[in-house]
């Protein structure tokens, strides 16, 4: 396996986080400043799923949780990019996005079953986790192939 393929998966997961971050920045400023969401026609549920009472925990709304998440999944994959065989950044990214992954699972379910509306900005955060998580999986499987 060709080193430079095993430091990539850092890098695109710090592309992910940022864009992670700007979609949970959004939400989380629109529903701060009590304002409504931009929502295509085609996917017109997004102040439907934030004004749910399932879009808070202790009261504070799910996109901050969300921004708080991918911060953390930058600052952890700007680590990896800097270390990409460090045994502890690896197996936290690969552990952080795979809690981030059941709790897109879980929130995703109840948009379809219990909300019955759909939110563009948590169905992109969702794609995104999993794709951090794919990410973080494949750049684990790839170093730890090569440290051994």
């Amino acid at each position: 396996m060709n080193w430079k393929k095993t430091t990539f998966a850092p890098y695109l997961m710090v592309l992910f986080a940022l864009i992670g971050i700007a979609d949970a920045f959004y939400d989380s400023y629109e529903v701060y400043n009590s304002n409504m969401l931009w929502c295509p026609e085609t996917i017109n549920g997004c102040n439907t799923v934030a004004n749910s009472p399932y879009a808070r925990i202790f009261d504070v709304p799910l996109g901050y949780f969300g921004l708080i998440f991918y911060l953390y999944m930058f600052a952890l994959a700007a680590l990896l990019a800097f270390d990409p065989f460090s045994r502890g950044l690896r197996l936290g990214a690969l552990l952080y996005t795979a809690i981030g992954v059941c709790f897109s699972i879980y929130f995703t379910y109840l948009e379809f079953a219990v909300i019955h509306a759909l939110c563009i900005y948590c169905l992109l955060s969702a794609a995104l986790t999993v794709f951090l998580f794919i990410a973080a999986m494949a750049h684990f499987r790839a170093t730890r192939r090569l440290s051994e």
